[in-house]
């Protein structure tokens, strides 16, 4: 009898700890994914104070300032908390938007020289880098959670308590793609 309530009783404990060590990877990774939400408000934040420094020096370059503008509303408007991939393409579009206001500062000596341009393109690489440190703290959490929950034992209780392997923080097709270098000689 008492052997059959050892028995019990181990069962009921391997069954707490490894439900507590789910709970607490997911719980890691829904931070991981909070930290990833925090970067990108404020690179949210910095690309209208960049967009206005450059339109003062860009006035016909309307174009360029809409395609951010629009970009960062549809990277604004994806769910936070929702799928990967859909905020990695999103986000890929506003890096391309961003890329063509830098390539139009590039054709004003005036605006490179601005402090406060400098400042603000300063802001934004040190948030770039940020986010992207923090997609890869989330995608090392989501490893170390699925992994959890697709080894045996751990997979008996995950798959019955009705976990989900949570996806990967993927870099978008676009980014993906080789970067085109030419050189013109022009002699």
């Amino acid at each position: 009898m008492f052997i059959l309530l050892g028995i019990i009783g181990v069962i009921v404990l391997w069954v707490i700890f490894a439900y507590n060590g789910l709970i607490t990877l997911r719980n890691r990774v829904d931070e991981a994914w909070s930290d990833i939400d925090v970067q990108l408000k404020r690179r949210y934040d910095l690309i209208p104070n960049l967009v206005e420094t450059v339109k003062g020096y860009a006035k016909h370059e309307k174009k360029v300032f809409e395609e951010v503008t629009k970009a960062r509303a549809a990277a604004m408007g994806a769910e936070s908390g929702g799928n990967p991939k859909d905020l990695a393409a999103k986000e890929s579009m506003l890096t391309s938007a961003l890329k063509s206001v830098f390539a139009v500062a590039e054709n004003y000596p005036e605006l490179k020289a601005s402090q406060n341009f400098t400042q603000l393109q300063g802001e934004l690489t040190d948030t770039e880098d940020k986010i992207e440190a923090a997609r890869r703290f989330y995608n090392g959490n989501v490893r170390d959670f699925n992994t959890k929950l697709q080894v045996f034992p751990t997979n008996l209780i995950g798959n019955s308590l009705g976990f989900k392997a949570k996806e990967f923080f993927e870099a978008a097709d676009s980014e993906r793609e080789n970067v085109k270098v030419s050189f013109d000689d022009k002699k």
